[in-house]
């Protein structure tokens, strides 16, 4: 077949030019990994802006590379991680969702999505996209090492929308099929909270002790130790109290006026000292001061990471952020930070409490006007009226799921709730005052039912009580004011 040379001209010149641009396409290639390379030997030594500045030329150079996926998850971690700007992370993790998904680094970039989605949640209605994520790396990478910490965060989705059951699987999952992971642990944790949810409380310590005895060196390990200790002290030996005296042991006079109390995470109690107008971290024995001077305060609280919320009759301060207005609230007399980190207010004037959401303007709840609140590790928190003499324990949307009236189980009623406190694994304690009672400490389980009480009385303790906590071992925590020490019950 003859062809004309006319058309053969801009075929050869094709050829031609074919061997220029393979070469042209490995020059980028060859550039792209070295600009990656130069961008790691550069983060580790923390010469952050020199190392952005590699990565994304390599991006530029060759935005389809083999290294595209790994640069845009590092990317994003470093928002995250070191500028602490997780809106800024989102662009990469998006574009290594929609041109990366099956790359290996798109499960641990779609594992950080949902949870950064999942810290955006104010209630358990706003999961559904982080849920997705996690579905996503279940699906996709089903061996992957991002599976099994995928597993755990969905289990923990589940649980917060109230689907205990299905919870209860991801965790189990999680730790069967993932033994050797990190967030094996983590999950029988996890299981076993959700079994106690269930009733199971039987199946909750078995779980916790095979957590003990299979992963003894795990920080879990050392968790599920005072969750045991504490259900089965309250649930099931409810011994009497015992006034075990000034605590720490020797300590006389030793504070300014404590007024408030209040328990952080990792189980260091913190001190409200009203002559000094200050909070203090009582870590061992050493009393630590937080914050500056908070003159006018009526509530301190402390948030899942540690950090230290203070109210005062003019808004709430909080550790370097600029101090927030709380409204027309003017009659502070409680609060509590669920651990979505929504701030529930109530107003001894408003016949409702006022949840703040952060950055997320406040929304109004009914309810009866509250002196007392405390959070539930549920989500929700329990509230005490004593306009109506009940106590309330409501889920995160608010509504009551169970409802205690005052003096229900007891010898006989009281009148006011002075402070509430809760543990970890569901417990509430009140502090009591009034009526038939009189003044002393009730503890309630998760369910309103009463398991231990004790009057003041007779346990000989003489002061003026305004504050307490519930600590890791089961102990209550008295905040005595008048002869400026604590107490403790056992």
């Amino acid at each position: 077949m003859f062809v004309p040379s006319s058309r053969l001209r801009p075929l050869a010149a094709l050829i031609c030019v074919l061997p220029v641009l393979a070469q042209a396409q490995l020059q980028d290639g060859d550039l792209a990994e070295r600009l990656f390379r130069t961008g790691e030997r550069a983060y580790a030594t923390k010469a952050f802006k020199d190392a952005l500045d590699a990565w994304q030329q390599s991006l530029q150079a060759s935005p389809r590379s083999e290294f595209a996926p790994g640069i845009l998850l590092r990317l994003a971690r470093h928002q995250v991680e070191i500028e602490h700007k997780p809106d800024a992370a989102m662009p990469y993790l998006d574009r290594l969702r929609s041109d990366y998904i099956k790359a290996p680094e798109a499960a641990e970039g779609l594992l950080l999505r949902g949870q950064l989605l999942r810290k955006q949640a104010r209630r358990p209605a706003d999961l559904k996209d982080a849920m997705a994520e996690f579905n996503r790396v279940i699906d996709l990478f089903p061996g992957g090492p991002s599976c099994a910490e995928a597993r755990l965060l969905l289990g923990r989705a589940w649980r917060d929308q109230g689907q205990w059951s299905r919870a209860l699987q991801q965790f189990l999952d999680a730790f069967r099929l993932h033994s050797g992971s990190a967030a094996a642990p983590q999950a029988m944790l996890e299981a076993a909270e959700t079994l106690d949810l269930m009733g199971d409380l039987p199946g909750c310590l078995r779980m916790l002790q095979r957590l003990r005895m299979q992963s003894p060196q795990a920080p879990e390990a050392q968790e599920a130790a005072w969750r045991m200790a504490v259900r089965v002290k309250h649930r099931l030996q409810k011994p009497p109290f015992r006034n075990d005296g000034p605590w720490p042991a020797g300590q006389l006079k030793w504070l300014k006026t404590p007024t408030l109390l209040a328990l952080a995470p990792d189980g260091d109690l913190l001190i409200f000292q009203k002559e000094l107008d200050r909070a203090f971290r009582l870590h061992g024995n050493e009393l630590q001061p937080l914050g500056p001077a908070a003159p006018g305060t009526v509530a301190m609280l402390a948030d899942p990471a540690g950090a230290i919320w203070i109210l005062t009759r003019n808004g709430l301060l909080r550790e370097n952020v600029a101090p927030q207005p709380l409204g027309a609230l003017g009659a502070i007399s409680g609060a509590a930070l669920d651990r979505w980190g929504n701030l529930w207010v109530a107003d001894a004037k408003t016949p409702a409490i006022t949840v703040f959401a952060t950055e997320a303007g406040s929304r109004a709840l009914a309810s009866p006007t509250a002196n007392a609140l405390a959070p539930l590790p549920t989500g929700g928190v329990v509230v005490a009226s004593d306009a109506d003499r009940k106590l309330l324990f409501l889920d995160v949307e608010g509504q009551p799921r169970v409802i205690v009236p005052y003096g229900k189980d007891l010898p006989g009623p009281f009148r006011r709730v002075l402070a509430l406190s809760a543990d970890g694994v569901g417990q509430v304690a009140a502090l009591v005052d009034g009526g038939d009672f009189g003044q002393g400490v009730v503890i309630f389980g998760p369910d309103g039912a009463v398991l231990r009480q004790a009057t003041f009385k007779a346990l000989g303790v003489n002061g003026n009580i305004t504050s307490l906590a519930l600590d890791h071992s089961g102990g209550v925590i008295l905040c005595d004011r008048r002869n400026d020490l604590l107490l403790r019950l056992n």
